[in-house]
């Protein structure tokens, strides 16, 4: 007969505590952890966003055109590294172009504010005794030299961006080659997921569980490939706007507002600050017709484009739509901000039906009922 081990029982909770107290003792070689564990997943987190993406193209070329698997994965993959290649051989060098000219005439820019402040100062001094002037002539002397060294610390850094850039780079190759077979079986990735939570929660809770991740991807797929294509358009309708005022940087300042408008409610205005702060340097003139431009691409996105591809896919007022902005932009940057939305969206979605489950248990339950 065995003897038993005493205590054995105990042995998981202490390695637990363990493991704890050491997360606690050290957290800095936690977070290392996690950024290298997220290093390593990163081709598998590529992988999952591009085969999410390209889903609903694919479903469509097999539901509405009846096509077979593999030709509808060649015809999607052709589309999206077809888009790519555009992207990269015809917008990416004028916009590397633009950034380079900024980048060049930035110390031009910086001297001509600075003389431009320096030759008004004498007449705002006759005209002021509160000392102001003094405070801003202070400020503004140097400050030629101070943009200079700004912009020759920034080159410095380039060139680890692109060593950065280049790692980054393989990995999303190795993730667009893992997504193919993501897609390819997509059903047998499903099932065996639905397998596990029906083995984790039971198969009642399984279905609600299942019901409710359906209405998540429903949300998350529809406004993520909305917002993308209703953020392409502007940003084409943009550069070829921009292209006929004959505005300069107008490859940089299209790219941004594409992306930019990809965030509810701050993002069209990012955008529209960025295109006139760059032009105002080179022409104020031409920096108040970027300006008028700007605002009525997006009152022309807001009031129509924006309604007719999106419609109200995520069923939020403008008060949570905020909250999801400053939220997911302080907590996760710019992919906060955009993801933000539909997160919240799910959130309130779950909320709403617990309450509503709440209260249906509480029907007859004279506490509940509504004062009169």
């Amino acid at each position: 007969m065995k003897k038993k081990i005493p205590y054995i029982k105990i042995l998981p909770l202490l390695i637990i505590s363990f493991i704890c107290y050491k997360i606690i003792d050290n957290p800095k070689a936690l977070l290392k952890g996690l950024k290298y564990l997220f290093s390593m997943l990163l081709p598998f987190i590529w992988a999952f966003g591009i085969a999410y993406f390209l889903n609903p193209l694919m479903r469509y070329f097999e539901n509405k055109w009846k096509w077979k698997r593999y030709l509808s994965l060649i015809v999607v993959y052709a589309i999206f590294i077809g888009a790519i290649a555009f992207t990269i051989g015809i917008m990416a060098p004028k916009t590397i172009e633009n950034a380079k000219q900024i980048v060049k005439e930035m110390p031009q820019y910086a001297e001509q504010t600075e003389k431009f402040i320096n030759d008004k100062l004498p007449k705002f001094e006759k005209s002021s005794d509160t000392g102001i002037s003094a405070q801003l002539q202070k400020n503004v002397n140097g400050f030629a030299e101070k943009a200079g060294n700004f912009i020759n610390e920034k080159l410095k850094a380039f060139a680890t961006k692109i060593i950065s850039f280049t790692s980054g780079f393989i990995k999303f190759i190795i993730g667009l080659l893992i997504s193919i077979y993501m897609l390819k079986d997509k059903e047998k990735f499903t099932e065996g997921t639905k397998r596990i939570i029906r083995a984790l929660f039971g198969e009642e809770k399984s279905k609600g569980i299942f019901a409710f991740g359906a209405e998540a991807d429903k949300i998350f797929s529809r406004y993520i490939v909305g917002k993308f294509i209703d953020s392409s358009i502007i940003g084409v309708l943009c550069f070829v706007g921009l292209s006929i005022l004959k505005a300069p940087y107008t490859a940089i300042i299209s790219m941004v507002v594409g992306i930019t408008n990809m965030i509810p409610y701050f993002g069209p205005f990012i955008g529209m600050v960025f295109g006139v702060i760059i032009v105002i340097f080179s022409s104020p003139i031409m920096a108040l017709w970027v300006f008028i431009f700007l605002f009525l691409l997006q009152q022309f996105d807001g009031w129509y484009l924006g309604p007719k591809i999106l419609g109200d896919m995520v069923g939020l007022n403008p008060v949570w739509i905020i909250l999801a902005v400053i939220l997911g932009g302080g907590l996760f940057g710019v992919a906060g901000m955009f993801l933000g939305v539909p997160v919240i969206a799910i959130i309130k979605i779950w909320i709403d039906r617990c309450i509503d489950k709440k209260l249906n248990k509480n029907k007859n339950d004279k506490s509940c009922e509504a004062i009169k």
